[in-house]
């Protein structure tokens, strides 16, 4: 499950469960949209739990980031603990399009 703080009127963190794969991501989109249309300008997607992504989640994280970039605003990933997501986003770059930190 996939649950969502709100931190303030612009700025709201969401919690990925341990795999975010085909079956799960459609949640994330509708959580990130949901976000996006209420006005978050920063959104962070936290990974502390997550060991297992596959492309639609990155597909997801990638639009939002274009999305909230339109209107100035950011996506932000945070603690990535797993090593392998760690990798997989070194191999792919993804800190050149999406703040990792």
């Amino acid at each position: 499950m996939i649950k969502v703080e709100k931190q303030d009127a612009k700025r709201a963190v969401v919690f990925l469960p341990e795999k975010v794969n085909i079956a799960n991501s459609p949640e994330l989109k509708d959580k990130l949209q949901s976000l996006f249309d209420e006005g978050m300008n920063e959104i962070v997607v936290n990974f502390s739990q997550t060991q297992m992504v596959d492309s639609s989640c990155l597909g997801k994280l990638l639009m939002f980031q274009k999305k909230l970039k339109e209107r100035q605003g950011e996506l932000i990933i945070a603690e990535v603990t797993s090593s392998y997501i760690n990798k997989m986003f070194n191999m792919i770059q993804l800190q050149k399009v999406i703040k990792i930190e």
